[in-house]
């Protein structure tokens, strides 16, 4: 989308709190600076689509504070801003799924909500941060919502594509493609945000191909640098069906131990709270009255653990598709853009021992595999099938 240039004092009163987490998507600003402060040119359904890490829930949520809070600026518009940002403001009506998918049943609620006029704001704002984690059924509750919203309410969308949604969905939104950021420009803003090494972070973003959250992740945690590097050298040396078999078990058993890092001091948190919130100390006994709250809280945490899971399976399975990748390119005699430049030799050789075809094969299989998790596969067979195709070059 094209958006013409306007000078700072345009919009100088919503500048200050709820663009300035926004990075590198100037023109994606400009266009929703525009919307917010011309209520005559206002679209009432976005969709902004981007690559992993390129901002938008980021972006989503700046609009969203550009629309609540009054354009006139002031002290009350800032703190409605950083209400919207904190995710508090009663106009404000968000979802991002823990589970696999985006359930009816929320799907449903969020609809609800946005019927209700604002409270406080110029809009009420419903931002999905996953529309792309819909099924058909679920997308068709919002249709109606999306095709004759309330005169005063909003609908922000986020995905990583237009064609991750229904045709019929994508016909109802105003659709704000976000460009991809440079490596370079990653690796800069990780120095500036971590003060991690340049190195380190000019490999982080390489290897997180542009992935903000995750390069950030990558420059500051050597760990987990630590074990990207040992599973794409585990899968180099996959030889056979037993090769397979090990190391399926290891990236899932790598896979489980990050999700539970990531959920844990959550999970615990949550629980604390939720049995202050219910007069319970702190070691207790639960009264039978309130325990189907607690195992809510508890199925809650499964669903979101079973997310974390096939998230970090599925970000492994990029990291293979990264490297094999790598070997397509010296087959090809391009090798100025590697994304696993530290593992170089053995690319090189694998390119001169293999047929482009059978990469070809593998990158195809890798991605199979990644659709088939997303379908609740089995992820150890899931993952041992793939690594067959690696160690022989044909599909099982």
């Amino acid at each position: 989308m094209d958006a013409s240039t306007h000078p700072a004092t345009d919009h100088a009163a919503v500048d200050s709190v709820p663009w300035g987490a926004v990075w590198g998507q100037d023109a994606a600003v400009r266009a929703l600076q525009d919307a917010a402060s011309d209520p005559g040119s206002m679209t009432h359904a976005w969709l902004i689509t981007g690559p992993p890490g390129s901002g938008r829930s980021t972006l989503a949520y700046a609009f969203a504070a550009a629309l609540i809070a009054e354009p006139t600026g002031g002290p009350a518009a800032e703190q409605a801003m950083r209400q919207v940002l904190a995710g508090t403001h009663p106009d404000l009506a968000a979802l991002r799924t823990e589970g696999v998918i985006i359930s009816i049943k929320d799907a449903r609620a969020l609809v609800e909500r946005s019927y209700f006029a604002p409270s406080l704001g110029r809009y009420r704002v419903i931002v999905m941060e996953d529309a792309d984690r819909m099924t058909e059924r679920t997308s068709n509750v919002l249709l109606k919502a999306l095709e004759e919203p309330p005169e005063r309410t909003v609908w922000v969308l986020c995905a990583p594509s237009d064609a991750d949604l229904l045709p019929t969905i994508r016909s109802r939104v105003r659709t704000l493609r976000l460009r991809e950021p440079d490596i370079d420009d990653v690796a800069r803003l990780i120095v500036q945000r971590t003060g991690a090494d340049p190195m380190v972070a000019e490999q982080s973003a390489r290897h997180a191909q542009r992935h903000i959250g995750m390069a950030q992740r990558l420059a500051t945690d050597a760990a987990a640098r630590a074990r990207r590097d040992t599973m794409l050298r585990a899968v180099l040396r996959v030889r056979g069906v037993g090769d397979a078999v090990e190391v399926a078990g290891a990236m899932v058993a790598a896979a489980t131990d990050d999700a539970k890092a990531l959920t844990a001091e959550r999970d615990e948190a949550e629980r604390s709270s939720l049995l202050r919130t219910l007069g319970i100390a702190e070691g207790a006994a639960v009264p039978p009255a309130v325990r189907s709250q607690l195992s809510a809280l508890e199925d809650e945490q499964k669903r979101r653990a079973t997310r974390s899971l096939r998230d970090g399976i599925d970000r492994v399975l990029t990291d293979l598709e990264s490297m094999f990748r790598d070997v397509l390119m010296l087959q090809f005699g391009r090798d100025a853009d590697l994304i696993n430049r530290e593992l170089e030799p053995d690319l090189r050789a694998l390119a001169a021992a293999w047929t482009a075809e059978r990469t070809l094969t593998v990158v195809d299989r890798i991605g199979e595999t990644r659709e088939n998790l997303e379908f609740n596969a089995a992820p150890t067979l899931a993952l041992e099938s793939m690594l067959v195709t690696v160690a022989s070059g044909r599909i099982p």
